[in-house]
């Protein structure tokens, strides 16, 4: 007998989608080769590391703007009281007088979802991927994260009707069917219970590469409240 194809998983976690092959500089890196590696790699941000490729900061375009910002411009004692970090790394010559310290990372395991919520709350575009003794494995970013919608839209059903419609509701003898269109799941059927349809449509949107989830149950067009 012929084995089962493996089905395929959802990318789940940072592990799954980030870029392993990362460019990094040194604390003592100077400023113009800190530009020039930000050009020749087309990245807006750079781990920094020390040691056995430790992270302890991130220095980005936004580090490096105060430079220009203050070039030919004094700043009033106002804007100095307002913008004394930026003025102070204005004076920076290398990685470790211009770059955030400490760096904000994410560990491997991470899901997708912690890593777009850190990204959002910071501010950020690029998150450095740190082991349990903060020394880089890969570095994630948005366009990373944004990689589970291109999941097949059969993946996606399979793992739907798999995880979350047959648990459900086919363990009670109900006929419920999906079918999945550029991401977005429409289920359809009669069931017993309506109030699993909110809690079926959570779940459906939890499934890495769902756009929307379109109830159509019980003969009722119910969508649920995004």
């Amino acid at each position: 007998m012929p084995d089962t194809p493996p089905v395929p998983q959802s990318p789940h976690t940072v592990d799954d989608v980030m870029t392993r092959t990362v460019i990094a500089v040194g604390r003592d890196a100077p400023f113009k080769e800190i530009v020039k590696t930000m050009e020749q790699w087309k990245i807006s941000a750079l781990p920094v590391l020390e040691g056995e490729s430790r992270v302890v900061g991130v220095v980005s375009e936004a580090d490096l703007l105060p430079k220009e910002q203050f070039r030919d411009h004094t700043p009033s004692r106002i804007e100095q009281a307002r913008e004394l970090e930026a003025l102070v790394k204005s004076g920076g010559m290398t990685a470790s007088e211009l770059m955030t310290a400490p760096a904000i990372t994410v560990h491997a395991d991470a899901t997708i979802g912690q890593a777009a919520r850190t990204m959002a709350v910071y501010k950020i575009k690029r998150l450095p991927v740190i082991d349990s003794e903060g020394r880089l494995e890969g570095v994630v970013s948005r366009s990373d994260l944004l990689k589970v919608f291109l999941r097949e839209d059969a993946d996606i059903a399979e793992e739907v009707r798999r995880e979350i419609i047959g648990p459900l509701f086919h363990s009670h003898g109900q006929e419920v069917t999906i079918e999945v269109n550029d991401g977005v799941v429409t289920v359809r059927g009669e069931i017993k219970d309506c109030s699993l349809v909110p809690v079926a449509a959570r779940l459906i949107r939890s499934v890495e590469g769902v756009v929307d989830a379109d109830m159509h149950l019980t003969g009722t067009h119910h969508r649920s409240p995004s």
